[in-house]
């Protein structure tokens, strides 16, 4: 999750002087970087909170690239625009086609053919320095919130970095241009140059930390990623730049004592931070600051405990490494994890012990010819070409990678659970085989196959509460049906439609994404109190009971929720009990109203994910069954028992023909049951519509 860009020069005196020294401990610096991360990927649980090296490779590419732009400008009274993005070319672009071009390599070989053309999405993304925004988009789609992590996931800050270095230069240049011309007219002096660049970098970094904390604590997955969220900690490193001529009249015993400091709040972030932090937000200062302040530490000197320790050999080597070694190690655990299953620590840490192989001889061979051959330094245009190509070999990868893609039959007969009997326990349709003629959602594409609500944009998103509704059947009808709950109601709505169609209701759907319908607090998946899950069920509620009302509710939904009281998440039984209260106490308000109620039993959650399973063994299906009792364990039964305690509500339970055995089948009927772990695919909850039409008979007249 880091990046290593810049060169680890900068000016040790005022710029004027073109004073310029090796910083060997920024270059060990950049090994602690890497280190925490490659630790904290490896699954070694000291460094839990190892992601932050990220934040460490942020403040450094800040401060060497900002030091680089101050010393042309300020040397030469202008900045070079071709010549600076041709070396940013040749430092990164030829090691990143090598890895994308390996990576898309390793996901054939190793990968599931159904994650192949994510890949390869991903690929292209990275290629263009774009996979942050897309990643940022995926946290927010609640259908790939249950996507196995991408080869190509730590390009995301690879990309942060490169926008900042296409923007930065651009910026700088506008701001002096500004100030030249302001001072011109004026005729006399004024602020300095960098006093007015610190002032505009002010005018980003302050709003991008404010937009930072706030948006962490509401949205956190797109705010780990995106740009505006992280373009302050590359804001703190330029900064140091800029203020490193008032900076080098530092003491000795102070820069020992703030170096130290400075590692001490990386360490401390390092092994007290985790997955449940709240990241980046106001968490962040810790080892943003820490990194701060070794930088602004060997300003004054290198010569501290600390700096010495940065810059012994091991440390340097580490260093220069650094980006060559954080390309290849998130791709090879991602392979490792493919070929032999879930890693242990120790074997995370082989792999990325591994990873240095691959990570020299690209530096060797690769990186560092490119970077410093006289040839492209010296004409820009060729470093251009090289760059077009670097990116041209990644893209063609990715496509590669698409066209690889296997073709599957489609059955000409797939009845899915109308091949089972009244008795499906009993019918030998119903047990897992190893192989079928032909099978459908084809199973690269099981995936995407969902119900109409998502494409019809009807199924509210986890971080708005306004009630969306969709319309199927006949659309005139007076006899209203009302679909309500979360995904796992979602998935009903292909055999509801059906049924609506066949017996002449409106089916209306109400759903959201990690949201089932009952009247209590919840927590959403990153621990934070789920406020819009709770806005949406209160202005829901009203919906259905108000004069509008429908004729009847059908509900259901996951059981795996957490409440959360006065701000403490409850234990597992209280947390239990509480739900099913709160989902009586909803159904309990609908039937006041006069408004019949169905619950559908929540269905089957496997422990893998079987469109995976699917598309990687379809000659060896048994292989994708797994126990039934297993299974149902994990769904729960919150919402059995709060059927029980209220008692009068039909509940429908339609498990039978899902896991008809002791084994729950990958494919019944020649259709795929599954579209992920815990939902049904769209195509085989519609061939359920005549079993779901019987238990639903009382309501039909």
């Amino acid at each position: 999750m880091a990046t290593v860009a810049g060169s680890a020069v900068l000016s040790s005196a005022p710029a004027d002087t073109g004073q310029s020294r090796f910083r060997a401990d920024i270059e060990g610096l950049r090994a602690v970087a890497v280190g925490l991360v490659l630790a904290y990927h490896a699954g070694l649980p000291l460094v839990s909170g190892g992601f932050v090296g990220v934040d460490v490779f942020f403040v450094i590419s800040g401060f060497l690239i900002t030091g680089l732009i101050l010393r042309e400008i300020e040397t030469t009274g202008r900045l070079r625009l071709a010549r600076f993005y041709a070396r940013r070319i040749r430092r990164l672009l030829p090691a990143t086609a090598v890895v994308l071009g390996a990576t898309a390599a390793l996901t054939v070989a190793l990968l599931p053919p159904v994650r192949w053309a994510a890949t390869a999405g991903d690929i292209a993304a990275s290629a263009t320095y774009l996979v942050n925004w897309r990643l940022a988009g995926d946290t927010v789609d609640y259908l790939a919130a249950d996507a196995p992590p991408s080869p190509v996931q730590h390009f995301w800050s690879l990309a942060v970095e490169e926008q900042f270095y296409l923007a930065w230069p651009l910026l700088i240049i506008a701001v002096i241009w500004a100030h030249r011309r302001h001072t011109t007219r004026r005729g006399r002096g004024g602020c300095s140059p960098r006093r007015v660049l610190l002032a505009a970098l002010a005018a980003i970094t302050v709003p991008s930390l404010a937009w930072s904390i706030h948006l962490s604590a509401t949205a956190p997955g797109p705010a780990y990623f995106i740009t505006t969220t992280r373009a302050w900690e590359l804001g703190i490193g330029a900064a140091i730049a800029l203020s490193a001529t008032r900076l080098t009249r530092l003491p000795h015993a102070a820069a020992t004592v703030l170096a130290w400091t400075g590692l001490g709040a990386i360490a401390t972030a390092a092994i007290t931070y985790n997955a449940t932090t709240t990241f980046p937000g106001h968490t962040a200062l810790l080892p943003v600051l820490g990194t701060a302040a070794v930088i602004t530490a060997g300003l004054t000197t290198t010569h501290t405990t600390p700096g010495r320790l940065l810059s012994t050999t091991p440390m340097r080597f580490i260093g220069a490494l650094s980006y060559s070694l954080y390309l290849w190690h998130w791709p090879l655990l991602i392979a490792a994890t493919a070929a032999f299953g879930e890693l242990t620590p120790a074997q995370g840490l082989g792999v990325v012990t591994a990873s240095l192989v691959p990570a020299w001889l690209t530096h060797r061979l690769v990186e560092a010819p490119i970077h410093h051959a006289r040839a492209l330094a010296t004409h820009p245009a060729r470093a251009f070409a090289v760059g077009a190509t670097a990116t041209a070999i990644a893209l063609t990868a990715a496509f590669l990678t698409t066209r690889a893609i296997p073709d599957y039959d489609t059955p000409t007969h797939a009845p899915g659970a109308a091949a089972l009997g009244p008795d499906p326990a009993t019918d030998p349709d119903a047990r897992p085989v190893d192989h079928v003629t032909a099978m459908t959602p084809d199973p690269v594409h099981v995936p995407d196959d969902n119900a109409d609500v998502y494409a019809d944009g009807c199924h509210q998103s986890q971080t708005d509460a306004e009630i969306l509704m969709c319309a199927y059947g006949d659309l005139d009808s007076d006899r209203v049906v009302a679909l309500v709950g979360d995904s796992h109601a979602a998935q009903w709505q292909p055999a509801l439609e059906e049924v609506a169609s066949r017996n002449g209701w409106r089916l209306e759907t109400y759903t959201k994404s990690a949201c089932g319908f009952f009247s209590v607090d919840v927590i959403n998946a990153d621990g934070a109190p789920y406020t819009s899950c709770t806005e949406w069920n209160d202005v829901l509620l009203d919906e259905l009971t108000g004069p509008d009302r429908p004729d009847l509710v059908i509900t259901t939904g996951s059981n795996s929720y957490r409440v959360a009281e006065d701000g403490h998440e409850l234990g597992d039984d209280e947390s239990s009990q509480r739900l099913a209260a709160g989902m009586r106490d909803s159904w309990h308000a609908v039937r006041d109203a006069g408004v019949d109620l169905a619950v559908i039993r929540n269905t089957p959650w496997l422990g893998n994910d079987p469109a995976e399973c699917i598309s990687e063994n379809p000659d060896r299906l048994t292989t994708c069954a797994e126990p039934t009792d297993d299974a149902l364990d994990r769904s729960g039964d919150t919402q059995v028992l709060a059927v029980q305690e209220l008692g009068g509500i039909d509940l429908i339970d339609l498990n039978e023909a899902i896991c008809p055995t002791d084994t729950c089948p990958a494919v019944i009927g020649n259709v795929v049951v599954w579209r992920d772990s815990h939902h049904l695919t769209a195509t085989y909850a519609r061939t359920l519509a005549p079993r779901l039409e019987e238990s639903l008979a009382p309501f039909l007249s």
